[in-house]
């Protein structure tokens, strides 16, 4: 993206923040129709775009060599499975918060084709036997999944009969992918602790989302019980050594960002100064620096646009979790801020190696999902 064109998304960003466009209340997201225009057009553009793609794809024989959309039929857009999954799910984030409330007529009906074209039971069916064939057990785990449970989760949360159809059937796919979770879990001996795809701590706290929409108490339990083991006892998260080069997930941020989803307010609390003793109490912003992006089109060094974003979240996610009187909330939300503006700067079309997924991120956040 050019310099001209960051200052111009950034200003929009400062605008809205001080306009109130974009609502706090998380029982009713709203985010303003321009950026929700925005990122809804990218990932029009990408869901049904099959090249170019990257496929992570265990062959088993000759015939196994085949296009994405021959072997998973859904979601081949986006350049790659986990990115289709959250640029569907982005449509309906957006279709659930914003039609009706700013977002062009036409952009809607729009998204309700692009999904309904998306999501038929023969592909769905074409999906599931995708994952249930051999030597896929591991295919996108934990981050594809988690954000497909996230996409199944947004459908059973929306009181539409478009949502109740959709859900209806992406069922099949979710009952083989939750199976495959259950499996796992179990077997997981130790927190995945990175700052890309493989990190578990972003997957666990999108699927105990998950686990408590759909009244899956096992799955709740499951989570739970391996969140706890890994983390309940981390001290001193060294999030000075962060961001890794190409992160995308905070590995410390991500983690108190799960751990605030189990622990009790007063109990999180606690934990937190532990993890995090260095969260400033004086309400400043400077304790942790934005991510720097030298090469927009580069596929791997674009993450760090991606890693201010879902830090966002995270900051704005642990200081709500934080007693009201708690003295780091200023600092947290500060921080916050400055990392949502120079994400959501960085969303934008001029290059497809943040495009097809950079907007998903952005939604995530500014949605307060």
């Amino acid at each position: 993206m050019t310099l001209q064109t960051r200052i111009a998304c950034l200003l929009v960003v400062v605008s809205l923040s001080f306009s109130g466009a974009v609502r706090a209340n998380p029982n009713a997201p709203t985010v303003d129709p321009v950026l929700a225009s925005r990122f809804a057009r990218l990932a029009l553009d990408c869901v049904h775009r099959e090249y170019p793609n990257k496929i992570a794809h265990v062959l088993n024989a000759a015939e196994d060599a085949q296009t994405p959309s021959q072997l998973y039929p859904v979601f081949y857009g986006c350049f790659d499975w986990h990115s289709a999954v959250h640029g569907h799910w982005l449509l309906v984030r957006l279709l659930r918060t914003t039609a009706g409330a700013g977002m062009p007529t036409a952009l809607s009906e729009e998204i309700s084709r692009a999904l309904e074209r998306s999501f038929t039971p023969q592909g769905i069916a074409g999906e599931a036997a995708y994952f249930r064939a051999e030597n896929r057990a591991s295919f996108e785990r934990p981050y594809g999944i988690a954000w497909f449970l996230q996409l199944t989760t947004e459908l059973r949360e929306w009181d539409d009969p478009r949502a109740r159809a959709w859900l209806q059937t992406l069922l099949p796919l979710e009952e083989v992918i939750v199976e495959q979770i259950r499996s796992w879990l179990p077997k997981l001996a130790y927190a995945i602790r990175l700052g890309t795809h493989n990190q578990s701590m972003f997957a666990f706290g999108l699927m105990l989302d998950w686990a408590r929409t759909a009244a899956s108490p096992e799955m709740e339990r499951l989570l739970i019980e391996r969140s706890l083991a890994f983390h309940r006892n981390d001290r001193d998260c060294p999030i000075g050594y962060e961001p890794s080069g190409e992160d995308f997930l905070s590995p410390c941020l991500m983690e108190a960002d799960l751990m605030r989803r189990i622990l009790p307010q007063a109990e999180f609390a606690a934990w937190l100064d532990g993890f995090l003793p260095a969260i400033p109490r004086d309400g400043s912003d400077d304790w942790l620096a934005v991510g720097i992006v030298n090469d927009p089109s580069d596929g791997k060094l674009v993450h760090l646009d991606g890693v201010n974003l879902s830090r966002a979240w995270n900051l704005q996610n642990i200081a709500d979790a934080l007693p009201m009187t708690d003295p780091r909330i200023e600092s947290l939300r500060a921080t916050a801020e400055i990392h949502s503006r120079s994400g959501i700067a960085s969303v934008s079309a001029e290059h497809y190696e943040g495009s097809h997924w950079l907007a998903s991120f952005a939604t995530y956040l500014v949605t307060k999902r």
